[in-house]
């Protein structure tokens, strides 16, 4: 009897000195979590933002009243078209299956912003006289919206670099063979147009093997007043 007796001590005893720790790690346990939220419980959290500002045709800013949003893209070697946006509507694309080897062109309201018409043409086997007869279409006020493909200027001559000069261009008299070229101007226009990109065709400097890299180019297109 004592010595079952004994046996019953030892185990409260060791049952005691369980508890008593279990006990004291719960108490650390919480005064750690308490200094913890002490410590950190000030700092303030930053927010993060959500979503990045998305501006009309991707632009990296928007721009002010009274201009048009325009971002546009040389074609790729002979593979990848151009690309042409105005105030987030894309006017030209491969997508839309409305360009082509040569000179894509895209017409606009200067006062509007609409789309008036779209057209190609082919430099290395068509007919320059095809797009004199579309430059001469072209009325007072319009944005001209032109970009490359492949090739576009071995067809050209002097009628048709002039035309398209009096537009504001600064270097359609130097495009040549697989050049790549972008352009925006307009019917009417009183200077030469800052919205113009020009790379040669130069095989020290192609990026792809016969064409050199995509252009690409964004902006604000002042809005047609009315005298």
């Amino acid at each position: 009897m004592m010595r079952s007796g004994g046996i019953l001590k030892w185990a409260a005893l060791v049952l005691v000195f369980f508890l008593a720790v279990f006990l004291a790690f719960q108490l650390l346990e919480i005064n750690m979590d308490f200094n913890l939220g002490n410590v950190f419980g000030s700092v303030p959290v930053e927010e993060v933002p959500t979503r990045l500002d998305r501006y009309k045709c991707g632009l990296s800013k928007p721009c002010p009243e009274g201009h048009f949003s325009f971002k546009m893209a040389s074609g790729a070697a002979s593979v990848v078209g151009p690309k042409i946006c105005l105030e987030d509507n894309v006017l030209m694309s491969g997508v839309k299956n409305n360009v082509g080897r040569g000179i894509n062109i895209a017409l606009v309201n200067g006062k509007t912003g609409d789309l008036i018409k779209t057209d190609y043409f082919d430099m290395w086997a068509g007919d320059v006289n095809t797009l004199i007869t579309f430059l001469k279409t072209i009325e007072e006020g319009t944005v001209v919206m032109m970009a490359t493909f492949d090739d576009s200027a071995s067809k050209l001559n002097d009628e048709s670099k002039k035309m398209i000069g009096e537009l504001g261009s600064s270097s359609i008299s130097t495009l040549g063979f697989r050049d790549n070229w972008i352009f925006v101007g307009g019917k009417g226009i009183k200077t030469k147009s800052p919205f113009e990109q020009h790379i040669k065709n130069n095989a020290d400097t192609n990026k792809y093997e016969g064409w050199p890299e995509v252009l690409e180019m964004e902006g604000c297109i002042p809005q047609r007043q009315d005298p």
